[in-house]
């Protein structure tokens, strides 16, 4: 298993995910790319000491930089994980 500092890198603190956390226990991480959602999971566990239930990832795509020239380059790609707590869990981010 990898680090598991370099599995999860930040946590997103969107509009969106503050909904989504305060509605459905849900909170949302940028990841490692190549972590699948068992070392999210154990992840989250080890770090926060929380009962995670369920793990969803996405993977985006870099945006394209300067489209308008031959010399165009894109930013990196990266992935996003919704993590489902249990039932009362909660994490405190101060």
């Amino acid at each position: 298993m990898k680090d598991l500092f370099q599995v999860i890198d930040t946590i997103q603190l969107s509009e969106k995910a503050t909904i989504l956390t305060e509605t459905e226990n849900v909170y949302v991480f940028k990841v490692d790319q190549r972590a699948n959602k068992l070392e999210i999971r154990q992840a989250v566990e080890k770090l926060f000491s929380k009962k995670v239930t369920a793990v969803r990832t996405a993977n985006y795509q870099g945006k394209k930089k300067r489209e308008r020239r031959a010399d165009f380059g894109r930013t990196k790609k990266w992935k996003k994980a919704f993590v489902k707590l249990a039932e009362g869990e909660t994490i405190e981010f101060v």
